[in-house]
């Protein structure tokens, strides 16, 4: 079983919602940034190449070996979905800053013309139940699949919530997870996307992935990973694809789902499903003082910069709580990235954890 359930514990109460403020950064067009956040919108800087290599975790066994292997799959390139001219829609997402409250992120474009990262933000102080919902989509093929997911994943895991009660989150952000997948591989759209969210409700941080965005806790300045990378790399996931008559192979000098994907969780991914699974793996931790902040990433941070690198950089100008400095935090990560070779886009987002004790 892939999630990690921890039972008896209460996380989210629906009752309590409100009058929540919802902050979601899908589309440029259709968001305007409320008085507690900003948004802004700035030009690229030239970035470096990047170098990748194939870390298998242990060989294929000889009898998978023998299995007629499925034919590769290249996985094409999308559009945005942008109304309008496209070539604007794209000019404002190749830089976004937000300072919201209690959090903040900074996107970069990389070397693809569309902007493939989506990110949201949903915060309710209203009431002494303080509660939130953040998220980071890692788009692939195109950036459809992540503006979905961002639109429509957190409102699904609300309506699982309301059915199944707060001692079944486990199960009710699961089934959050499929249901989007579900509602968008009927949109028959191509392309996919990796997702890490973050929960926050009754006292607890309830964080979930399916795919390579990564989580990551510091805790008194100690790096502590939420998350696992949903990789083919990793042997227990090998072993699923394999165990489903699917392949990994190293292509382009990483590991691959029939040589085509370098994930294998997310949200999407049409043409690879019997193989790709939108199943999330959760933890829940009790909010504890010495929870400083969390950073959420898509994979364009953790390719070149570690789990200890990024709190160490980050712990020095989080620790006012000042939105402003959170936000440099983030952009200094980003720059760290991109000073170090990657072409990714890369969104970062740092929750100031202390805002919800």
């Amino acid at each position: 079983m892939c999630t990690v359930a921890i039972s008896n514990s209460p996380v989210f109460s629906p009752s309590s919602r409100t009058s929540s403020s919802i902050f979601c950064k899908s589309s440029p067009e259709s968001c305007s940034p409320s008085p507690a956040s900003s948004f802004k919108f700035r030009p690229p800087a030239p970035v470096s190449g990047l170098i990748r290599s194939c870390n298998e975790d242990g060989p294929t066994s000889p009898t998978l070996l023998k299995r007629k292997r499925p034919a590769r799959l290249d996985i094409p390139m999308g559009c945005l979905g942008f109304s309008g001219d496209r070539s604007t829609a794209e000019d404002r997402w190749r830089e976004v800053e937000v300072e919201g409250d209690g959090y903040s992120v900074y996107c970069k474009r990389g070397r693809r013309e569309a902007m493939e990262d989506r990110f949201m933000a949903k915060v309710d102080f209203s009431g002494q139940n303080k509660q939130a919902f953040f998220g980071v989509f890692d788009g692939h093929g195109g950036s459809e699949a992540a503006e979905f997911a961002s639109q429509n994943l957190h409102k699904n895991i609300e309506k699982e919530v309301e059915k199944m009660g707060e001692m079944e989150i486990v199960e009710a952000i699961k089934q959050g997870y499929l249901t989007t997948d579900s509602e968008f591989l009927k949109k028959e759209q191509r392309g996919g996307t990796c997702c890490v969210t973050a929960m926050i409700a009754s006292g607890n941080l309830v964080v979930s992935n399916a795919g390579d965005c990564r989580a990551v806790l510091s805790r008194q300045g100690a790096a502590e990973a939420l998350t696992s990378d949903h990789r083919p790399s990793r042997l227990h996931e090998k072993q699923r694809i394999e165990s489903l008559g699917g392949y990994v192979n190293c292509s382009r000098g990483v590991s691959r789902v029939l040589g085509s994907l370098a994930v294998t969780r997310g949200i999407g991914d049409r043409s690879l499903k019997q193989w790709i699974t939108a199943e999330p793996e959760t933890k829940i931790l009790k909010l504890m003082p010495e929870f400083e902040f969390l950073i959420m990433a898509s994979d364009g941070l953790w390719d070149k910069v570690s789990n200890q690198e990024a709190v160490d950089l980050a712990r020095p100008l989080c620790a006012s709580g000042d939105k402003l400095e959170a936000l440099s935090a983030c952009k200094k990560l980003v720059e760290l990235s991109v000073s170090r070779g990657s072409l990714d886009d890369t969104s970062v987002m740092i929750i100031q954890l202390g805002r919800f004790c």
